[in-house]
Protein backbone atom coordinates (compact mmCIF):
# COMPACT_ATOMS: atom_id res chain seq x y z
CA UNK A 1 0.00 0.00 0.00
CA UNK A 2 1.27 3.46 -0.92
CA UNK A 3 1.32 6.07 1.83
CA UNK A 4 2.41 9.63 1.16
CA UNK A 5 3.66 11.96 3.87
CA UNK A 6 2.29 15.48 3.70
CA UNK A 7 3.39 18.60 5.63
CA UNK A 8 2.87 18.61 9.41
CA UNK A 9 2.62 14.80 9.72
CA UNK A 10 -0.55 14.37 7.65
CA UNK A 11 -0.81 11.05 5.80
CA UNK A 12 -2.45 10.34 2.44
CA UNK A 13 -3.19 6.80 1.25
CA UNK A 14 -4.28 6.97 -2.43
CA UNK A 15 -6.67 4.24 -3.59
CA UNK A 16 -6.61 2.44 -0.24
CA UNK A 17 -10.04 0.91 -0.89
CA UNK A 18 -10.44 -0.99 -4.16
CA UNK A 19 -13.58 -0.79 -6.31
CA UNK A 20 -15.30 -3.75 -4.64
CA UNK A 21 -14.64 -2.34 -1.17
CA UNK A 22 -15.86 1.10 -2.25
CA UNK A 23 -19.10 -0.39 -3.57
CA UNK A 24 -19.61 -2.25 -0.29
CA UNK A 25 -19.01 0.95 1.69
CA UNK A 26 -21.53 2.86 -0.41
CA UNK A 27 -24.16 0.19 0.28
CA UNK A 28 -23.42 0.45 4.00
CA UNK A 29 -23.77 4.24 3.85
CA UNK A 30 -27.08 3.93 2.00
CA UNK A 31 -28.33 1.68 4.78
CA UNK A 32 -27.20 4.23 7.36
CA UNK A 33 -28.95 7.04 5.49
CA UNK A 34 -32.17 5.01 5.37
CA UNK A 35 -32.17 4.97 9.19
CA UNK A 36 -30.63 8.41 9.75
CA UNK A 37 -31.69 10.57 6.76
CA UNK A 38 -29.41 13.20 5.26
CA UNK A 39 -30.15 16.69 6.59
CA UNK A 40 -28.98 20.21 5.76
CA UNK A 41 -26.75 21.64 8.51
CA UNK A 42 -27.04 25.36 9.28
CA UNK A 43 -24.38 27.81 10.37
CA UNK A 44 -24.47 29.13 13.94
CA UNK A 45 -26.00 32.59 14.43
CA UNK A 46 -26.82 33.20 10.75
CA UNK A 47 -28.75 30.00 10.07
CA UNK A 48 -27.22 29.93 6.57
CA UNK A 49 -27.45 26.43 5.08
CA UNK A 50 -24.18 24.67 4.30
CA UNK A 51 -23.71 23.39 0.74
CA UNK A 52 -23.32 19.77 1.89
CA UNK A 53 -25.93 17.41 3.27
CA UNK A 54 -24.91 15.16 6.12
CA UNK A 55 -25.73 12.40 8.53
CA UNK A 56 -23.72 10.40 11.08
CA UNK A 57 -23.13 6.96 12.49
CA UNK A 58 -21.63 5.89 15.81
CA UNK A 59 -22.49 6.70 19.44
CA UNK A 60 -22.24 10.43 18.71
CA UNK A 61 -22.96 12.59 15.68
CA UNK A 62 -21.76 16.07 14.70
CA UNK A 63 -24.53 18.58 14.03
CA UNK A 64 -24.88 22.34 13.72
CA UNK A 65 -27.90 24.60 14.01
CA UNK A 66 -28.47 28.35 14.14
CA UNK A 67 -29.66 28.20 17.73
CA UNK A 68 -27.19 25.80 19.35
CA UNK A 69 -24.17 25.91 17.04
CA UNK A 70 -21.59 23.17 16.50
CA UNK A 71 -21.86 20.17 18.79
CA UNK A 72 -21.97 16.39 19.15
CA UNK A 73 -25.11 14.60 20.25
CA UNK A 74 -26.41 11.03 20.50
CA UNK A 75 -29.62 11.61 18.51
CA UNK A 76 -30.47 12.59 14.93
CA UNK A 77 -31.63 16.25 15.05
CA UNK A 78 -34.77 15.61 12.98
CA UNK A 79 -35.87 12.06 13.85
CA UNK A 80 -34.72 12.03 17.47
CA UNK A 81 -33.42 8.48 16.95
CA UNK A 82 -29.94 7.20 17.90
CA UNK A 83 -27.35 7.12 15.12
CA UNK A 84 -26.69 3.74 13.41
CA UNK A 85 -23.49 1.83 14.18
CA UNK A 86 -20.22 2.59 12.40
CA UNK A 87 -19.51 -0.08 9.73
CA UNK A 88 -16.91 -2.65 10.78
CA UNK A 89 -14.61 -1.93 7.80
CA UNK A 90 -14.27 1.68 9.03
CA UNK A 91 -13.56 0.53 12.59
CA UNK A 92 -10.87 -1.77 11.17
CA UNK A 93 -9.40 1.14 9.22
CA UNK A 94 -9.19 3.14 12.45
CA UNK A 95 -7.58 0.23 14.29
CA UNK A 96 -4.96 -0.15 11.55
CA UNK A 97 -3.97 3.48 11.08
CA UNK A 98 -5.08 5.73 13.94
CA UNK A 99 -2.30 4.70 16.34
CA UNK A 100 -4.82 5.44 19.08
CA UNK A 101 -6.03 3.05 21.77
CA UNK A 102 -9.73 4.00 21.84
CA UNK A 103 -12.30 3.50 19.05
CA UNK A 104 -13.92 6.35 17.13
CA UNK A 105 -17.15 7.70 18.58
CA UNK A 106 -18.45 9.50 15.50
CA UNK A 107 -18.41 9.05 11.75
CA UNK A 108 -19.64 12.13 9.93
CA UNK A 109 -21.10 11.40 6.49
CA UNK A 110 -20.95 14.43 4.17
CA UNK A 111 -22.57 14.30 0.73
CA UNK A 112 -21.21 16.86 -1.73
CA UNK A 113 -23.29 17.60 -4.80
CA UNK A 114 -21.40 18.81 -7.87
CA UNK A 115 -21.48 22.45 -6.77
CA UNK A 116 -20.76 21.89 -3.06
CA UNK A 117 -17.67 23.16 -1.24
CA UNK A 118 -16.27 23.18 2.29
CA UNK A 119 -14.38 26.27 3.42
CA UNK A 120 -11.11 26.11 5.33
CA UNK A 121 -11.81 24.99 8.89
CA UNK A 122 -10.33 23.15 11.86
CA UNK A 123 -11.86 20.08 13.50
CA UNK A 124 -11.99 21.48 17.03
CA UNK A 125 -15.37 20.50 18.50
CA UNK A 126 -13.86 17.41 20.13
CA UNK A 127 -12.56 17.20 23.70
CA UNK A 128 -9.66 14.93 22.74
CA UNK A 129 -7.19 16.47 20.27
CA UNK A 130 -4.69 13.62 20.78
CA UNK A 131 -6.89 11.36 18.66
CA UNK A 132 -6.47 11.76 14.90
CA UNK A 133 -9.07 12.55 12.26
CA UNK A 134 -9.38 9.81 9.64
CA UNK A 135 -11.39 10.32 6.45
CA UNK A 136 -12.41 8.32 3.37
CA UNK A 137 -13.34 9.72 -0.06
CA UNK A 138 -15.98 8.02 -2.22
CA UNK A 139 -17.32 9.11 -5.61
CA UNK A 140 -16.19 12.09 -7.66
CA UNK A 141 -12.70 13.53 -7.26
CA UNK A 142 -12.35 16.72 -5.20
CA UNK A 143 -9.72 19.42 -4.85
CA UNK A 144 -8.61 19.19 -1.22
CA UNK A 145 -6.64 21.97 0.46
CA UNK A 146 -4.67 21.77 3.71
CA UNK A 147 -2.61 24.35 5.57
CA UNK A 148 -1.27 24.83 9.09
CA UNK A 149 -2.67 25.61 12.51
CA UNK A 150 -3.26 29.26 11.58
CA UNK A 151 -5.75 30.26 8.91
CA UNK A 152 -3.16 32.42 7.12
CA UNK A 153 -0.52 29.66 6.89
CA UNK A 154 0.44 28.54 3.37
CA UNK A 155 -1.76 25.77 1.94
CA UNK A 156 -1.18 22.78 -0.33
CA UNK A 157 -3.85 21.58 -2.77
CA UNK A 158 -4.18 18.16 -4.38
CA UNK A 159 -6.90 15.90 -5.74
CA UNK A 160 -8.54 13.22 -3.60
CA UNK A 161 -10.03 10.36 -5.60
CA UNK A 162 -12.55 7.67 -4.74
CA UNK A 163 -11.03 5.18 -2.32
CA UNK A 164 -8.42 7.60 -0.93
CA UNK A 165 -7.84 7.84 2.83
CA UNK A 166 -6.54 10.90 4.72
CA UNK A 167 -5.13 10.91 8.25
CA UNK A 168 -4.72 14.18 10.16
CA UNK A 169 -2.47 13.39 13.09
CA UNK A 170 0.29 15.02 15.11
CA UNK A 171 0.85 18.61 14.00
CA UNK A 172 -1.74 18.25 11.24
CA UNK A 173 -4.53 17.35 13.69
CA UNK A 174 -5.42 21.04 14.05
CA UNK A 175 -4.56 22.03 10.47
CA UNK A 176 -7.00 24.15 8.51
CA UNK A 177 -8.39 22.16 5.60
CA UNK A 178 -11.26 22.25 3.12
CA UNK A 179 -12.69 21.21 -0.23
CA UNK A 180 -12.48 23.85 -2.97
CA UNK A 181 -14.40 22.02 -5.68
CA UNK A 182 -15.85 18.75 -6.95
CA UNK A 183 -15.02 17.35 -10.40
CA UNK A 184 -18.32 15.90 -11.68
CA UNK A 185 -18.21 12.74 -13.76
CA UNK A 186 -14.80 11.56 -12.51
CA UNK A 187 -16.29 8.46 -10.85
CA UNK A 188 -19.10 6.03 -11.62
CA UNK A 189 -19.33 4.75 -8.04
CA UNK A 190 -22.43 6.75 -7.12
CA UNK A 191 -25.72 6.78 -9.00
CA UNK A 192 -25.33 10.51 -9.63
CA UNK A 193 -22.56 13.10 -9.67
CA UNK A 194 -21.18 13.92 -6.24
CA UNK A 195 -18.87 12.84 -3.49
CA UNK A 196 -19.27 11.19 -0.11
CA UNK A 197 -16.74 11.94 2.61
CA UNK A 198 -16.61 9.79 5.75
CA UNK A 199 -14.80 11.31 8.73
CA UNK A 200 -13.98 9.26 11.82
CA UNK A 201 -13.34 11.10 15.09
CA UNK A 202 -12.86 10.40 18.78
CA UNK A 203 -14.87 13.00 20.68
CA UNK A 204 -14.29 12.56 24.44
Amino acid sequence: MQMEDLPNEAKWMPQYFNQTEQEALVEEIREIASKAPLFVPRMPRTGKPMSVRMTNCGPLGWVTTKEEGYRYQAMHPETGEPWPDIPQRLLTLWENFSNYSKPPQACLVNFYEASAKMGLHQDRDEEDFDAPVLSVSLGDTCLFRIGGENRKDPTKSFKLQSGDVMLLTGKSRMAFHGVDRIYPGTSTLLKQDGRINLTLRRVT
